[in-house]
């Protein structure tokens, strides 16, 4: 029986080890260095970007989201974004920002972050948000300056400028690179196209009505 003992507690190290192991290869590993600044030039595709051979406080700057950006398009917002295509230095540290700018009643359509939580701050205006569960439940709230609201990873949400004025967010993200496929766009605007088949019995519409929509997002028929 003594021997019998050893061995369950021998197993149980081992399936301990193993599970230790298999989620430290899962985890994002620890930085290697102080930084490794993105060399958006090189060929070398990995996960993230490889690092320039040298790096100076500018590949960690970017003015970009000081000033509010024109919102005279068809949803009447604009996103400035401040990930690591803007800043270089932002390479392995797995942090971004944006700035969304709202004329009245602007559109920040339904969309997505494929690799990342994003949290806005309101600067100014009011603003309802939501994102929408995978059992389809609405979440959704009215913001206004100074307010914060969190939408989790990969949950499709919005945000839309109810008010008589402008309203801007910043937003920040948990990635480097959160990714973003706007509903709307993704569907009708893909290249090569989705079959209008395919849209037509997803949305319940004509395939007229999906040619009219992908002319509007400039998708092609």
């Amino acid at each position: 029986m003594a021997a019998a003992g050893k061995l369950s507690v021998s197993v149980v190290a081992i399936m301990v080890f193993i599970a230790t192991i298999s989620s430290s290869v899962s985890a994002d590993p620890d930085l290697l260095q102080d930084v490794c600044v993105a060399d958006l030039n090189n060929a070398v595709k990995m996960n993230g970007f490889a690092c320039k051979a040298s790096f100076k406080a500018s590949d960690f700057f970017f003015a970009g989201i000081a000033t509010p950006m024109p919102t005279n398009n068809i949803l009447g917002s604009t996103v400035t974004p401040a990930n690591v295509m803007q800043i270089p230095g932002l390479n392995t540290l797995g942090v971004s920002m944006a700035r969304i700018d709202f004329a009245p009643g602007g559109l920040n359509p339904p969309h997505t972050h494929p690799r990342a939580t994003e949290i806005i701050f309101v600067l100014y205006g009011e603003l309802e948000v939501g994102f929408i569960t995978t059992a389809n439940v609405l979440v959704s709230t009215t913001v206004k300056q100074g307010d914060v609201f969190t939408f989790p990873k990969g949950l499709v949400h919005f945000q839309i400028n109810n008010g008589k004025g402008p309203a801007a967010a910043i937003a920040a993200f948990n990635s480097q690179n959160p990714g973003v496929q706007a509903i709307a766009a993704t569907l009708f605007a893909a290249t090569p196209p989705v079959s209008d088949s395919v849209l037509s019995k997803a949305f319940q519409i004509s395939y007229q009505e999906v040619d009219e929509i992908k002319s509007k997002l400039g998708g092609k028929h």
